[in-house]
């Protein structure tokens, strides 16, 4: 509800300065350029999307994402030992961090909401602290392929969009440390 307001202000601001300054017609011109180039990129970035969803159900066909998973559980049940007794939540788990590690955000959010639901039976509708340890993981994935983002770099006519992956590596790592860290450290103030 919020952004609604935000974006509606924006819009409004925009029309209004545009018309004091006599340049309404740049306004209206920058937005439809601007909505030509949203959905430019919406079809390039579904096109790209598609191919990575294929390359994850060829993984899961060959059995590659249970290798993964495998790898990913003892790890996972470290971190959230009470959501890996459950082989079904594990599973869900360990092929949502899979998905993120491939840098399939999209393909990843379907098995993270099925192992949250998982997770939160028996909650109470209080977010446990496994559960909030799951959205820190989700958020702040490591991502050895950023699949997305050298997407949105290929559509915008990098000629190299995948040379970014030793800054994407860094970086996702230290943000899953200090995300983990920091659910460690507030999960000791609460029940």
């Amino acid at each position: 509800m919020a952004m609604s307001w935000v974006w509606t202000g924006m819009i409004v601001l925009s029309l209004i300065f545009g018309i004091r300054n006599g340049t309404i017609s740049d306004v209206g011109n920058a937005a439809m350029e601007g909505a030509a180039a949203a959905v430019e990129l919406c079809i390039s970035m579904g096109g790209i999307l598609c191919l990575w969803s294929g390359v994850m159900a060829v993984m899961k066909r060959c059995g590659i994402t249970d290798l993964l998973s495998r790898l990913f559980r003892p790890v996972l049940q470290r971190l959230m030992p009470n959501a890996c007794r459950d082989r079904e939540t594990l599973s869900a788990l360990s092929a949502n961090v899979s998905c993120n590690l491939l840098g399939l955000g999209n393909a990843a959010t379907p098995l993270g909401i099925q192992a949250a639901r998982r997770m939160a039976q028996g909650a109470g509708g209080t977010a446990t602290n496994e559960l909030c340890m799951l959205v820190v993981l989700n958020t702040a994935s490591i991502q050895l392929l950023p699949t997305t983002v050298a997407g949105v770099r290929a559509a915008y006519g990098s000629a190299s969009p995948f040379d970014i992956l030793p800054a994407v590596w860094l970086a996702s790592i230290l943000s899953v440390l200090a995300g983990i860290t920091a659910a460690r450290i507030l999960s000791r103030f609460t029940k």
